[in-house]
């Protein structure tokens, strides 16, 4: 079960704009991802290299905590808020809600839950 001083680092690296570093840093070898009701992609090594091809489409992400995280024991719900700088120009904003299950101080699995139609445009 991670206390709230684990939960707040790994925020914290969130918020700094480490997205990559902070699944490397803070996510098991195991470790699953899925997007809505998407097949779940798993292993720490695919979701880094993952987030950090989304990252190189961007010239920056903007990332804000809406919400105090909720922890309840090995579950930790988080709601995020992304603005998306693609280099191809414009800009796309993403609200989610990632619910999140721990295995002591690291994230074993997440789901995001999110409105597509957020990114279209």
């Amino acid at each position: 079960m991670p206390s709230r001083e684990t939960i707040d680092r790994f925020t914290a690296q969130v918020l700094s704009g480490d997205h990559a570093g902070a699944i490397r840093d803070w996510y098991t070898e195991d470790a699953s991802m899925q997007e809505n009701q998407a097949e779940p992609r798993r292993g720490r090594d695919l979701l880094v290299s993952q987030e950090q091809a989304t990252l190189d489409r961007m010239t920056r992400v903007e990332t804000e905590l809406l919400a105090p995280p909720l922890i309840d024991g090995d579950t930790v719900v988080i709601r995020w808020r992304f603005t998306f700088h693609p280099k191809s120009g414009g800009r796309r904003h993403m609200e989610e809600v990632a619910w999140q299950t721990w295995r002591g101080d690291r994230i074993a699995a997440e789901t995001f839950f999110y409105d597509p139609a957020q990114m279209k445009g």
